[in-house]
């Protein structure tokens, strides 16, 4: 008896074009809605390499050129948080002018509101608090209590020390607008009594300096300065 010849249906060349373009776009739906963005990632060097003074590593320069340094900056200076190795570095036409070791949250980073966590994205400042006060001044609402924190002085509360420079999200939907808006949130750079944890994430959602890197910020930093927080 012969063998009967089992049927087979010929490869189809728009249907495998078809499905290979809803793959690449389930990816990419998938890869956004995990919440990956560009200010996510890793590859940029350790700070070590970003000397006050140096012009800025190839790779980092590029790395930044492609989040929009260029657009945002230019050739002013710009502050630059990186959340994985904890600095705030101020760059000016290319050239490192600072390095500060920092704290981001001890929550992580995020956008949402209530979660405690430091927005990632493009920000400007917005306002400027803290004129002329002394070293570890100590600010409620903003507004200074007349009290001055010395270093070793073992604190009840998380204060808000020194200076204030408020960030406005400059990024509509990330940092900026209903339930992620990063000026609501009351994100701030700005000093704090937890010295000792500055370099490791330990703030509930601003970036917090030690006391006198705060003040030296603030001295060069005029409203309309870009802060750019990643997590590379």
């Amino acid at each position: 008896m012969p063998r009967r010849s089992r049927q087979t249906t010929p490869l189809n060349y728009f249907q495998i074009v078809r499905w290979a373009l809803i793959t690449i776009l389930v990816c990419y739906i998938g890869y956004r809605v995990v919440g990956r963005s560009p200010y996510r990632g890793e590859g940029i060097p350790a700070t070590e390499r970003l000397a006050s003074a140096d012009t800025l590593p190839r790779d980092v320069r590029e790395r930044l050129e492609l989040v929009g340094w260029k657009e945002h900056v230019g050739d002013r200076l710009g502050l630059w948080v990186t959340a994985r190795w904890q600095r705030l570095i101020g760059i000016e036409a290319g050239v490192v002018r600072f390095v500060y070791p920092c704290s981001t949250a001890a929550k992580g980073l995020g956008n949402q509101e209530g979660s405690n966590q430091t927005p990632l994205g493009w920000h400007t400042i917005v306002e400027r608090i803290g004129d002329g006060l002394p070293e570890g001044a100590i600010m409620s609402e903003r507004k200074f209590t007349g009290k001055v924190w010395l270093p070793g002085q073992v604190t009840e509360k998380d204060y808000v020390l020194s200076r204030i420079l408020w960030l406005r999200g400059s990024e509509p939907g990330i940092n900026a607008g209903q339930g992620v808006d990063s000026y609501d949130r009351y994100i701030y750079i700005h000093g704090t009594p937890a010295e000792e944890k500055i370099g490791s994430p330990a703030s509930m959602g601003c970036v917090r300096l030690k006391n006198r890197d705060v003040i030296a910020v603030y001295e060069v930093a005029p409203i309309g300065t870009p802060v750019l927080v990643t997590e590379w």
